[in-house]
């Protein structure tokens, strides 16, 4: 269920306000996900964000069983198709070229060979009305759901106050948001798993 739900919030990057993702993202890793079956069904109501029909049987399986509001489910718009990305992506920080490097090098200290990692990747994300942000993307063959909130906990232990963490499943089909960001972006480190086919730009 845990990948399920980590599976739907992947999808909701650049939908949805980064505080709020990265809080959610912690209660998937700590297993809170009845709290998150309240909260996430009057979040993308309240801030209008439609779903595909794959997103919305993400949304009744992840959380349904979890006792979400069946009614408010149901409420929540449709997409016939995921929206591009109104971000831009770029490899370095276009406003400080030093911003991030201690936590390149915890993150390197942390991931690399790590099994169960493919690559470590950072990209700066510019647009959607705040200013320039750095994603960690990280190709992962088990444990995404944990692995996420480890990384945000390390970035928040660092100094980031909402930690953007996308932690890539080997295999699954990216939104936009994940193909630009991840063909804007630079190595930080390999783990284990890094055979070179885990990330699908």
């Amino acid at each position: 269920m845990s990948d399920t739900c980590h599976e739907l919030l992947l999808r909701l990057a650049g939908r949805l306000p980064d505080d709020v993702l990265w809080r959610y993202r912690d209660w998937v890793a700590t297993d809170a996900t009845a709290v998150l079956a309240r909260a996430l069904p009057r979040t993308l109501l309240h801030d209008r964000v439609g779903l595909t029909d794959h997103e919305q049987r993400l949304l009744a399986d992840a959380l349904l069983p979890h006792g979400a509001d069946p009614g408010a489910i149901s409420s929540i718009r449709g997409l016939d198709e995921l929206p591009e990305t109104d971000y831009t992506f770029s490899p370095e920080s276009p406003d400080q070229a030093s911003m991030g490097d201690s936590a390149t090098v915890v993150l390197g200290a942390t991931l690399r060979g790590r099994p169960g990692v493919g690559e470590v990747r950072s990209s700066w994300r510019r647009g959607g009305g705040g200013g320039t942000r750095r994603i960690i993307l990280v190709t992962a063959t088990s444990g995404s759901p944990r692995l996420a909130g480890e990384v945000q906990r390390v970035l928040r232990a660092l100094g980031e106050h909402d930690p953007c963490v996308e932690v890539l499943p080997a295999g699954l089909d990216l939104p936009p948001y994940h193909r630009a960001a991840l063909a804007a972006s630079e190595l930080v480190c390999t783990g284990a798993e890094a055979d070179g086919h885990l990330v699908p730009v």
